[in-house]
């Protein structure tokens, strides 16, 4: 048995043999802790180490996937669960994680598999008061209140559950670490060790992170090159809509992402996205356009507000809510060097209706006649959807998807389409399509005479 110490940065997981006052790697002032560890050292039996296999040899069966209960989950991890994969899903504090993380749990159960729950934080009675209220009643979900790793792993090894839950990765800890649990140590050692877990035992494996202030998972970085998933549970408490987003996938893409409603029983899926965002949405209100974007490959519809008035200070103000500040500025500088409108002198505050956050360059038009719509105070036609990216130029560049795009604005119910001048493959009977080629055509076309 052998000690060691060392210094670990609690922000980036840096390792140093003695004490510095900044971190070489992540650059923090006074994040290096000083960490105790007792290292067993045993030999492995020969016959415990890998052999190399021929990859055409090896089978797929590691691969199929399992159905989650929740079509925007399976959607959002390209297909369900794959067996024997490590998951990790962080959000803010009552966002509804360990409710999204039961539910599942409650579906597989009824399938007939073991689930094995292990709550670091909850007690018993408190996971049962939740499993009321959401209605879990089934003898295969077993619940664990324990911290220490090595007793969770005896027990999922003793059950072998088809899932496995551990809320939280920063509540549990390994003795032969002096460090208190959440720290980088901690939390990378456990993550490792669950990982060997999941992928020698064919163990689906769901962790709860916490969230620092900064809106990141808490814990090293590390954390997240370990793990298979990495999902992020976005949206206002306050509100009754979620968004499940995933920043790594292993299995899958990346760019999906997954609707829920919170209600009193639970998470309930939102099938209809373009419909719910659209909800409660006044027509007659200029520096209001409706957007056709893309949410990974399924299209959304997505209304964005925009408010210009005369500002009073030296620097106008900017103000985003979903959408990149750097952006908002370059097409502010386009509306007034190319489309001869001053907004230099108005303060522009723009909004995301329902707290979607946009990044494709294709809600560029829309966001540009929101900003004209606000400042000449006239509203865009009614039952119009806009897409287009803007150059530089103040040219409407094409997109992509247009076709799935427009599908989804016929499928809503809306009556015309302001898209770039681009091929279209398949026309859509029901709206029509008004092409242009710079802002100054799209204003034309989408404002009201």
């Amino acid at each position: 048995m052998k000690k060691g110490t060392v210094f670990v940065c609690q922000n980036c997981g840096y390792q140093t043999p003695r004490w510095l006052g900044q971190c070489p790697a992540c650059k923090s002032w006074q994040t290096l802790v000083e960490e105790t560890r007792t290292k067993k050292r045993q030999a492995r039996d020969k016959t415990e180490y890998a052999l190399p296999q021929k990859l055409s040899e090896l089978k797929s069966d590691s691969a199929i996937r399992t159905k989650t209960g929740f079509v925007e989950l399976d959607r959002v991890l390209g297909g369900g669960m794959v067996k024997g994969s490590l998951t990790l899903i962080g959000g803010d504090p009552g966002i509804g994680k360990s409710t999204l993380i039961m539910q599942v749990g409650n579906y597989i159960a009824s399938q007939g598999e073991l689930v094995l729950y292990v709550s670091a934080e909850e007690s018993p009675e408190q996971l049962k008061l939740r499993a009321q209220r959401l209605g879990v009643n089934t003898d295969n979900f077993y619940v664990l209140p324990e911290v220490e790793l090595e007793n969770i792993l005896a027990r999922a090894e003793e059950l072998n559950p088809a899932l496995l839950v551990i809320d939280s990765i920063q509540t549990i800890y390994k003795p032969e670490l002096a460090s208190a649990p959440g720290s980088v140590g901690q939390v990378r050692e456990c993550t490792a060790d669950l990982l060997r877990l999941a992928k020698g035992k064919k163990v689906t494996t769901f962790i709860v992170g916490h969230m620092t202030k900064f809106g990141a998972i808490a814990g090293p970085k590390t954390l997240e090159h370990i793990v298979d998933t990495v999902l992020y549970f976005e949206g206002d408490r306050f509100q009754q809509y979620r968004i499940l987003r995933t920043t790594k996938n292993r299995f899958g893409s990346t760019n999906e992402i997954g609707i829920f409603e919170m209600t009193e029983i639970g998470l309930q899926e939102v099938n209809n996205p373009s419909q719910f965002f659209l909800s409660g949405r006044e027509k007659a209100i200029a520096g209001s356009v409706v957007i056709a974007t893309l949410q990974g490959s399924r299209p959304i519809l997505i209304e964005v507000q925009a408010l210009a008035t005369p500002t009073f200070y030296s620097i106008p103000q900017r103000v985003c809510s979903g959408f990149d500040f750097r952006r908002l500025a370059m097409l502010l500088c386009i509306i007034e060097r190319r489309g001869g409108i001053p907004t230099a002198n108005h303060d522009v505050f723009l909004n995301v209706v329902g707290g979607l956050k946009i990044e494709e360059p294709a809600a560029d038009l829309g966001v540009v006649l929101a900003v004209i719509s606000s400042i000449r105070n006239q509203v865009v036609l009614p039952d119009t959807v806009v897409v287009g990216e803007v150059g530089l130029g103040g040219e409407i560049r094409s997109v992509s998807q247009i076709n799935y795009r427009i599908k989804e604005a016929v499928r809503i119910g809306f009556r015309q389409m302001v898209i770039p001048n681009q091929k279209i493959t398949e026309k859509e009977p029901g709206i029509e399509l008004l092409t242009c080629r710079s802002i100054q055509e799209a204003q034309e076309l989408a404002m009201a005479k």
